[in-house]
């Protein structure tokens, strides 16, 4: 199944979020088959690019400029050179969304616990927006 994902592009000077095809192995019918399933194809991902050893590119000016917007120029670079375990990343993504760490959009609708049941279609449009706490003193 295929879904388009939306990701912010950090440091962009208009805050340009991007739809992003995403390709799933399964149809997700619950809050939690669908992470569960996300997780387990940016692991995948991750796992592919440490086994090849991929190099980075160097980066462009436009590149610097923009991390530069949000404080922190980096190269990408995975210098641990580890996979990731992918039963803990999911156990760690469901423990975070009930945790209240992030949210999932579909379309413009809020999905419920990871019990609820979705209808998820091809090509609909899903947004994870992790929240951020507020430094500060917490009583």
């Amino acid at each position: 199944m295929n879904i388009k994902v939306n990701i912010k592009q950090l440091g962009k000077k208009k805050n340009k979020i991007a739809e992003v095809p995403f390709s799933l192995q399964n149809t997700p019918h619950t809050v939690a088959e669908l992470i569960i399933e996300s997780v387990r194809v940016c692991v995948g991902e991750y796992n592919s690019r440490v086994d090849k050893g991929e190099t980075t590119v160097p980066l462009s000016n436009e590149n610097i400029n923009d991390m530069s917007e949000i404080g922190k120029i980096a190269f990408g670079i995975n210098y641990g050179e580890k996979r990731t375990d992918e039963t803990k990343a999911i156990e760690n993504a469901l423990q975070s969304y009930e945790d209240g760490l992030y949210r999932i959009f579909i379309g413009e609708n809020e999905v419920g616990t990871l019990s609820d049941s979705i209808n998820l279609n091809e090509n609909d449009s899903v947004t994870f927006i992790r929240l951020t706490m507020l430094t500060g003193r917490m009583w």
